[in-house]
């Protein structure tokens, strides 16, 4: 038998409702995560909430640019040389996860046709995820640039910040993340345009302290006049 997929539109509107509140009131753009969720018979409803989408991988990023539009930011640990051209015809915001990533790939992205603006993870060794397996900020972990890496301050190029930190977190977590961010790459910040605080954001669950993302976002763009993104996959469809 083939499987089907239900959804309960009302549920998921509901959350979109949520999400769409706490832009408004803190600023910040939410796009979707779609390893999270990439059901496309929705994007036409998800689209009317959200700025646009988040993907890590070329197929994922052809996904955004076709079937839901706005923007498409592209993270991912390596990328293929095979591929990359063809994801710069879709991504709008490319994040590198090392400086030599972004010193191999620097001249395919200044040669693409559009104007793609480019990011660095950084890891602000900082954990939150309480499974050493999927922490990003394990030790021993290469997801995003460490302090130690980055003596040379801000390469040119490079516009934006990304972290991702979180899985299935509130923003108690956020605020000490954010901190930890701060602490580790105060220069970068001051000559960021924008900053991806990434995914894990369970923002759509019942107890999750909306006052407090909306504060802290609010005052991270204040105090860095950067546009600030977040990319929850799972809080799109949560129950």
């Amino acid at each position: 038998y083939t499987p089907s997929y239900v959804i309960d539109e009302g549920l998921l509107r509901k959350n979109l409702e949520i999400l769409k509140n706490m832009q408004e009131a803190s600023g910040a753009k939410v796009i979707l995560a779609l390893k999270g969720f990439s059901m496309f018979s929705m994007f036409p409803l998800i689209s009317e909430y959200l700025a646009g989408t988040a993907a890590s991988s070329l197929d994922e990023a052809r996904l955004g640019y076709e079937e839901f539009g706005g923007e498409v930011h592209a993270c991912a640990p390596a990328y293929r040389e095979d591929e990359f051209e063809e994801l710069t015809r879709y991504a709008d915001h490319i994040v590198f996860n090392s400086i030599p990533q972004w010193d191999r790939f620097r001249k395919k992205v200044l040669d693409a046709p559009g104007e793609i603006r480019c990011g660095l993870r950084v890891n602000p060794e900082h954990s939150e995820v309480k499974v050493a397996l999927y922490d990003p900020c394990a030790p021993g972990s290469r997801l995003g640039v460490r302090k130690a890496q980055m003596k040379q301050g801000m390469p040119e190029g490079i516009t934006g910040l990304h972290f991702h930190t979180l899985c299935e977190l509130g923003s108690d977590s956020l605020e000490r993340t954010l901190k930890a961010v701060q602490e580790k790459f105060p220069a970068l910040l001051e000559k960021s345009e924008w900053v991806n605080f990434g995914g894990g954001h369970h923002i759509t669950r019942k107890d999750y302290d909306l006052e407090l993302l909306c504060r802290l976002v609010k005052d991270f763009r204040a105090k860095y006049g950067v546009r600030v993104y977040l990319e929850p996959g799972e809080a799109v469809a949560l129950n």
